[in-house]
């Protein structure tokens, strides 16, 4: 099993490249990031240059004071097409493999068109190689986010039909919103563009909580998932201490292939 460095959460109290830095001296196989934007992408690109780390992914911005995504916001085309061609130059410079199309909070059917439009806007205007994901967030942490169940992204992914646009399919937001996390897994392979994890329900390290990681990865291997995953939980002040899991996890990992 690999993982990714969610550097939205992890080390996030350094400056991006140190915190690449970081995930390298920890023994992270890649790093994904949230909204990286502040950091001139030269310093980024560096410090994956120096690392040898991939970078998995990053977000589209969120857009204004207490909003989570522009993207299914009708009557916001202009601003969130400006984020899709923000984020792609951006994921373009620094090699990033995919962009999180944020949706925001909306609702409907004139949300559901606008969300479809600005997602044929982003596969039009994004390299080939970059793929787009979509992400349902659950309704304790985001209450009234336009996408909040897998089914729902499902049903938007098969209308669009669009090659290189697929599912971030976050075990956390499923574990609160749906459960059944490996049944989803398994049901959902096909269309998984990248996935991550986190405790239930406090968002912390995967070494507690109502999930049990264990046979979560177990079953993500077992579908033949050989990508980074992305440890995107919350670790509190000092990430270097919340890292047992990682190596605990890897040591199962080579001892059932022996």
């Amino acid at each position: 099993m690999k993982f990714s460095a969610n550097l939205g959460f992890l080390w996030a109290d350094r400056a991006l490249p140190d915190a690449i830095r970081a995930a390298k001296r920890a023994g992270f196989d890649a790093v994904e990031c949230h909204w990286p934007y502040d950091t001139p992408p030269e310093e980024v690109l560096a410090a994956l240059e120096e690392t040898g780390l991939p970078m998995m992914g990053l977000n589209t911005i969120r857009g204004r004071a207490g909003e989570n995504g522009l993207s299914a916001l009708p009557g916001r085309e202009e601003e969130a097409r400006a984020a899709i061609d923000q984020a792609i130059a951006y994921a373009s410079f620094v090699g990033a493999g995919a962009i999180h199309v944020m949706a925001g909070f909306a609702s409907g059917k004139a949300a559901r068109d606008t969300f479809l439009a600005n997602l044929e806007y982003a596969r039009d205007a994004a390299p080939k190689d970059i793929t787009l994901l979509i992400e349902p967030l659950n309704r304790h942490d985001a209450p009234g986010y336009f996408l909040s169940t897998t089914d729902q992204a499902h049903d938007i992914l098969h209308e669009l039909s669009l090659a290189g646009v697929r599912l971030m399919f976050d075990c956390y937001h499923v574990g609160r919103t749906e459960g059944d996390v490996t049944t989803r897994l398994s049901a959902l392979h096909p269309v998984i563009g990248h996935i991550q994890f986190a405790s239930v329900p406090d968002r912390g390290a995967p070494d507690h909580g109502e999930i049990n990681y264990r046979f979560v990865f177990d079953a993500i291997r077992e579908l033949g998932w050989e990508a980074p995953i992305g440890a995107e939980y919350k670790p509190g002040p000092d990430t270097d201490k919340t890292l047992d899991w990682m190596q605990s996890l890897k040591n199962v990992r080579s001892q059932s292939e022996r």
